[in-house]
């Protein structure tokens, strides 16, 4: 039976918002050897001079790990930023006709189709098609490195993704845009979210428009 789940997301790494601009605070200051300016409210201050200054180099010195739950299409796009580290499931050990996986595929709900539509139902249709011919292929013994082969960009994959505070920043600069695709769109708007609640000042100044996709996959 197909599997049909909305994205989401996870913080890995433990997030305390305030040590984070002490952190960026005290290496931006070894440049300017001003560390005895240093106050209990001087962080947020000295950040924020940063970022307004484009000196970003400073914000590399801390990253974050987040887990996506996306498709493999989004997966692919945000590979093309080099500055960044990858965990993701493999569709080539991972055989979703064994017990442990539910003897099923799933996939990620399409954020630019509606479902109900026509367009939904076929889309529906495809990937119950393409289960149907991965389990009857696992039957006549096709290994995981075979099945992988029938799998569309659709399909769901846990991503753990690293990096540091400056590229999160140019990240979510190009792929929060509309000129992004829209899944990938859809999960780097969910993560900024949680990155501007729980971060104080370093994404202040990315804004986007929320849109209906995101709040259905929270």
């Amino acid at each position: 039976m197909v599997k049909i789940v909305n994205p989401g997301i996870e913080i890995i790494t433990p997030i305390n918002g305030e040590e984070i601009l002490k952190h960026i605070e005290l290496c931006a200051r070894n440049c300017y050897k001003s560390e005895d300016k240093i106050t209990s409210d001087s962080a947020r201050l000295m950040v924020r001079k940063l970022i307004e200054s484009g000196h970003e180099a400073m914000l590399e010195h801390y990253s974050v790990t987040v887990k996506l739950t996306t498709d493999v299409g989004a997966y692919k796009d945000l590979t093309r930023h080099r500055h960044a580290s990858w965990a993701i499931e493999s569709t080539r050990f991972c055989n979703y006709s064994k017990g442990k996986y539910g003897s099923e595929l799933t996939f990620i709900k399409p954020c630019n189709i509606e479902e109900g539509s026509e367009l939904y139902n076929l889309w529906f249709k495809a990937m119950q098609d393409i289960e149907k011919t991965y389990i009857d292929m696992a039957k006549l013994g096709a290994k995981a490195d075979q099945l992988r082969m029938l799998l569309p960009h659709s399909t769901k994959a846990d991503v753990i993704m690293t990096s540091n505070l400056r590229e999160w920043r140019h990240i979510f600069k190009l792929r929060c845009d509309t000129h992004a695709h829209p899944s990938v769109q859809q999960i780097m708007k969910m993560v900024l979210k949680r990155f501007k609640a729980e971060i104080p000042v370093f994404f202040d100044d990315i804004n986007f428009e929320e849109d209906a996709s995101v709040l259905a996959a929270e």
